[in-house]
């Protein structure tokens, strides 16, 4: 079976199928990821093969585009999500399909995939499956508070545009959706979904890295991990990361843990002996080591900490960060500030720290969480579930 991956080019909007990849490469079927360069890089890494089509896309440049200097996102009052919007998470893809549909059909069409993984926001995926009659199963990467809405609006904006490439007739929905967010945490599921879901266990990928010496260190106290994703820093986020750092050297015991690139290093400035300030690396290479995180509320990291049953303190920053924030605290495992003042205030990131350490019930939640997440399906076995759902619909 030839399974073409497609994503939007965002690396951690493709990093979540990176295990269901591997388990449909260890069972014998040809994959290949297909997307611009950002994707191309991540699934490189992974080590899969990969077509690269299109520029890069840069989520730094355009999220750095008029903001304001020394300004985070968040302080100029941009680029954070605080309700399911679909305008404000949609149309970035949407308009990311206009441009690149044709150059993916073009390649699907010459290579002849049997099955399309694809992230539910890279609308190109569902006009190759539909005109080449092959079947699309949607990989959430986030918490889908959308419903049908995305694809509604992609056949309003879309619609002709679809038609010119060959596509009779309306825009066809996702033929399986899965998702890795576990069923408790991301509750029921939107109003008029048409497609099944099927839930399948979080596997920890947060890219490629060498193992640090420092890993294997005993742990000593208690080690409260800081990583607030690839993006912070670059949007004038080391002030925020200064205000963590401060928080977490006034309370007693804690020995933090900073992953922050190099580069940024010496505009943090000095810190105390427990500290660590590391390059990023893999968190779940040291996650079992924890005693809590600090973090920016992205996909990847929540459900990482997740699976590792810790409590978490999230500090949202772009996106829809601050809705896996709320979600997170509603269960019970986690504590948000959301508001970019108290995130800069050191002692309120210090009390939030402290209620999550001294307060049992946060990671008897956690862990709790973590392991109705290990008892899901693994990707192995959605692999050969997703043999057969091919072989169902190849023999119509």
């Amino acid at each position: 079976m030839r399974v073409l991956f497609m994503a939007t080019p965002v690396s951690s909007h493709f990093t979540p199928m990176v295990p269901l990849a591997w388990a449909l490469r260890s069972r014998g079927h040809e994959v290949l990821v297909l997307g611009q360069p950002d994707v191309v890089e991540a699934a490189l890494a992974a080590g899969l093969t990969a077509v690269e089509v299109g520029d890069r896309f840069d989520a730094v440049e355009a999220l750095t585009a008029r903001l304001p200097a020394g300004k985070r996102p968040n302080q100029a009052g941009r680029a954070q999500t605080t309700d399911a919007s679909p305008f404000t998470l949609v149309m970035p893809w949407i308009m990311h399909a206009r441009y690149l549909m044709k150059q993916y059909l073009e390649f699907a069409s010459r290579w002849r995939p049997d099955l399309v993984v694809s992230d539910p926001m890279e609308f190109s995926a569902l006009l190759v499956g539909g005109v080449l009659g092959v079947p699309v199963v949607h990989h959430r990467w986030d918490i889908d508070p959308l419903g049908e809405q995305p694809l509604e609006m992609a056949r309003q904006m879309l619609g002709a545009r679809f038609a010119r490439h060959g596509l009779s007739g309306e825009l066809p929905g996702p033929d399986l959706v899965l998702d890795s967010c576990p069923p408790s945490l991301r509750g029921p599921e939107p109003a008029g979904g048409r497609a099944p879901v099927r839930s399948l266990r979080y596997v920890p990928y947060n890219g490629a890295g060498t193992l640090p010496r420092w890993v294997a260190e005993p742990a000593g106290q208690r080690r409260v991990v800081v990583s607030l994703g690839g993006l912070t820093a670059a949007l004038n986020g080391v002030p925020l990361f200064r205000s963590v750092v401060d928080a977490l050297e006034a309370l007693p015991g804690v020995s933090p843990v900073v992953t922050l690139p190099a580069a940024y290093h010496g505009d943090l400035g000095p810190v105390g002996g427990a500290t660590k300030v590391v390059e990023p690396v893999p968190l779940n290479l040291f996650l079992d080591s924890a005693a809590a995180i600090v973090h920016h509320g992205g996909t990847g990291t929540s459900l990482t900490a997740c699976a590792f049953g810790l409590p978490q303190l999230v500090l949202p920053q772009i996106g829809n960060e601050s809705l896996w924030a709320a979600r997170l605290r509603d269960h019970g495992l986690a504590r948000e500030l959301t508001d970019p003042d108290a995130q800069d205030d050191p002692a309120a990131v210090r009390e939030a720290v402290r209620e999550l350490l001294e307060d049992p019930s946060y990671a008897a939640t956690a862990r709790k969480l973590a392991e109705e997440m290990a008892a899901l399906p693994e990707p192995a076995a959605l692999a050969a579930e997703l043999e057969r759902f091919q072989e169902g619909r190849a023999a119509r």
